[in-house]
C-alpha cells in the first residue's frame, strides 16, 4: 500500500541537538577542545565588553561559528548564517537550540570586527598551538614558511586614481559602469576607495591582477601543523618580511631550521637571517614571549646561486648553479627549485 504524503508544517520535538549528533562525530573532539580554550579566555572577553547595556552575541558563539566557516569552507558569512539556521549539527556546535533565531549576517559581521580588533582570533590560535606543543605534536626546530595572495573584499571598480578629478554622477550609484580600456593602473597612482590597504597584485606571469593581501603561514615539519600566521600588504616582499617576524616568535633558544621556496631566494633575505642580532628595541617589537633572545645565522646547508663562488667553495656546500638545478630538483622532490635550509642558532637570554 502506498503511503500518504502528509504535509505537516508545525511539529514538536523532544530531542535536543546534543542527542541528534552521533557520539563518534569528529566535531565532538573539536568542540571539547574549543570549549576548554574558550573557558581559559573568559577574562579576556570580560575586558572587551562593558558591564552594562544590551547583551551582544556571546564571543564564544562567534568564535565557534567562525571555526565552522573555516572547517567547512563557507564562502560568506551570509551563507554561514543560512547553514546554521537549518543545520542541526551547526546549531549544536555553535550552542544554539533548535528554536533559537539565528543572527542577522550584518549583526554577526559587526560583532566579529570587535574580536578582530582585540586580536582574539590570534590568541585562540596561540592556545591551540600551545596544547599541541604540550602533547608533543610540534617540533621546535624545523619549520617551513610560505605565502600566498588572498583576494580582498574590494571591487576593481573601487581601484581609482588617488587624485581623481570630479566627474559626472554615475549611472548607477550602487554599481556604476566603469570603462578601464586604455588605462594604465598601478599601486603608485591608484588605490581602492573602499579598502585602501589592498594592493593590486598577481600570482604569476600571465595571471590577472586582483586587489589582494599577502597571507603567510609558518608550518612545523613534524606533523605539518600551522603554528603562526601573518597578513601583510601585498608589496612584493611581504613573504620574506613575514617569515622574519614569525621566526622571531619561535619560543626557545636552540638551533632552528626553516625552508622556503623560490620566493625567498634573495641575497637580502639570507643576509638578514645571517647577520640578525636582536637588540632590546627590536626584540620588544617582534618577540611575542617577551624574552630578549639573540639569534645569529649559522652556515646554510645550501647556498644561493648569486653568491660569490669563493664563498661557496670556502664553506664547501651544495651550489645550485644553473647547470645543476635539474639534478638538485630530481633528488629533492619535496622542495621547489631553490629551497633553502637556513640554520639559525640561538644565543643567550
Amino acid at each position: 500500500m502506498r503511503g500518504i504524503d502528509h504535509q505537516q508544517s508545525d511539529m514538536f520535538s523532544y530531542l535536543s541537538p546534543e542527542q541528534r549528533v552521533r557520539k563518534d562525530h569528529p566535531l565532538r573532539a573539536v568542540r571539547a577542545m574549543t570549549d576548554e580554550i574558550l573557558n581559559s579566555m573568559s577574562p579576556l572577553f570580560d575586558a572587551m565588553y562593558a558591564e552594562g547595556g544590551r547583551p551582544s552575541i556571546p564571543p564564544e558563539k562567534l568564535l565557534r561559528a567562525q571555526l565552522l566557516q573555516m572547517l567547512y569552507s563557507v564562502r560568506s558569512e551570509r551563507l554561514l548564517m543560512e547553514e546554521i539556521d537549518y543545520s542541526i549539527l551547526f546549531r549544536w556546535f555553535v550552542g544554539l537550540n533548535l528554536d533559537e533565531v539565528v543572527w542577522d549576517a550584518t549583526t554577526f559581521s559587526k560583532n566579529r570586527d570587535r574580536l578582530l580588533e582585540g586580536a582574539v582570533s590570534k590568541e585562540f590560535l596561540a592556545q591551540v598551538v600551545e596544547r599541541a606543543r604540550e602533547a608533543g605534536l610540534i617540533s621546535d626546530e624545523h619549520f617551513s614558511v610560505d605565502g600566498t595572495l588572498m583576494e580582498a573584499w574590494a571591487s576593481l571598480k573601487s581601484f581609482q586614481p588617488k587624485e581623481q578629478k570630479a566627474t559626472a554622477p554615475p549611472d548607477d550609484p550602487g554599481n556604476p559602469s566603469v570603462d578601464f580600456h586604455g588605462q594604465k593602473r598601478s599601486n603608485d597612482t591608484h588605490e581602492s576607495k573602499t579598502d585602501p590597504d589592498a594592493k593590486l597584485a598577481r600570482k604569476g606571469p600571465g595571471k590577472e591582477a586582483k586587489l589582494s593581501y599577502s597571507g603567510n603561514l609558518q608550518v612545523e615539519n613534524r606533523h605539518g601543523l600551522i603554528v603562526n600566521a601573518e597578513v601583510l600588504e601585498a608589496n612584493g616582499r611581504a613573504e620574506r618580511d613575514a617569515a622574519l617576524v614569525m621566526l622571531e616568535q619561535v619560543p626557545g633558544d636552540g638551533r632552528i631550521t626553516v625552508a622556503g621556496d623560490k620566493g625567498f631566494d634573495t641575497a637580502e633575505f639570507v643576509a638578514e637571517c645571517r647577520s640578525y642580532q636582536r637588540d632590546t628595541a627590536r626584540g620588544a617589537e617582534h618577540c611575542s614571549t617577551g624574552r630578549q633572545r639573540h639569534r645569529f645565522a649559522h652556515h646554510p646547508a645550501r647556498q644561493l646561486r648569486h653568491e660569490p663562488k669563493e664563498a661557496q667553495a670556502h664553506r664547501r656546500v651544495l651550489r645550485l648553479a644553473e647547470g645543476h638545478r635539474s639534478v638538485a630538483q630530481a633528488e629533492t622532490s619535496w622542495t621547489l627549485q631553490s629551497e633553502m635550509d637556513l640554520h639559525l642558532r640561538g644565543g643567550g637570554v
